[in-house]
């Protein structure tokens, strides 16, 4: 399945109303730890698939949204269920750490 892009278009559609938990990736295609978490992130969508969905933000296309949501710096993991955040994370992590904010 992979990820999802999601945009401010789309964002209360694939995000706020999910029925499932969403970690959102917000990412740049100029940082260089967010090119490390790329694939990592692919792996995770596919793991979780059935019981998550993965999103991407592109922080550059999407500056609102990473507004709105206090992102100051890049790769941010986001994890909201029923449209609230509940857990984040800051820089690259290792796959099981980005399980684990979704467990």
């Amino acid at each position: 399945m992979g990820t999802q892009k999601v945009t401010k278009a789309n964002f209360d559609a694939e995000v706020v109303r999910a029925d499932k938990p969403v970690l959102i990736d917000f990412w740049a295609p100029w940082c260089g730890p967010c090119k490390m978490l790329g694939p990592v992130i692919e792996e995770v969508a596919d793991e979780v698939a059935s019981r998550a969905k993965v999103c991407k933000v592109n922080i550059d296309e999407e500056p609102e949204l990473a507004e709105a949501y206090g992102v100051m710096s890049i790769p941010t993991l986001l994890v909201m269920k029923a449209g609230k955040v509940t857990k984040s994370s800051v820089g690259f992590r290792p796959k099981d750490a980005i399980l684990s904010l979704i467990a």
